[in-house]
């Protein structure tokens, strides 16, 4: 979904923006080391590479970084080394079910694991999808992932993963209205 006209930059935008990155500059969060753009590292294949970059965007819902970057990791040794869709559809539920056992919401996202691995194997020739409306195809896979998923895993930057954070912060610095809520 792209917008007929685009929104006017807001008020002070750019001195804000080079605020906060000069501000972001002295600092190390947890997603600059361990983020989903750091899964793909460890793949050398490149379907591998977009793949363990789903994997991990996956896995990050409700969940912090830290842990994420640990359930990679153990998803990957637990299915033979290399996270591949078809590493993914050999595994057990069980097997992943246990390397994934701390993140949030683990028994769903291993049943969306299975099944988006089926769905690329089947639909995509074993790749990350290149559109917004194929990643939200996949289970578990909504909009803010998709946006990720593509700026990561195709270096295509097609629009702005939205959460609840940037959400929150954005309403803060006045760069939005706030939607208004009609109660009956």
């Amino acid at each position: 979904q792209t917008l007929k006209t685009p929104h006017p930059v807001p008020p002070r935008w750019w001195e804000t923006y080079d605020a906060i990155k000069e501000m972001r500059s002295q600092i190390v969060a947890p997603v600059d080391t361990m983020g989903c753009d750091q899964a793909q590292l460890k793949e050398m294949n490149l379907k591998n590479r977009r793949f363990s970059t789903l994997m991990s965007l996956m896995l990050s819902s409700q969940t912090k970084d830290e842990v994420t970057d640990a359930a990679v990791s153990n998803l990957r040794e637990a299915v033979g080394g290399s996270l591949s869709v078809d590493a993914m559809l050999a595994a057990e539920e069980d097997t992943i079910s246990e390397a994934i056992g701390k993140v949030g919401f683990w028994r769903r996202k291993t049943q969306y694991l299975k099944q988006t691995a089926q769905k690329l194997h089947d639909d995509f020739d074993s790749d990350v999808p290149k559109t917004i409306d194929d990643l939200c195809s996949l289970p578990g896979v909504g909009p803010k992932m998709a946006f990720l998923a593509l700026q990561i895993a195709w270096n295509l930057n097609l629009g702005i993963g939205v959460d609840v954070h940037v959400h929150r912060i954005t309403n803060r610095l006045g760069w939005h209205k706030p939607p208004m809520y009609i109660l009956f």
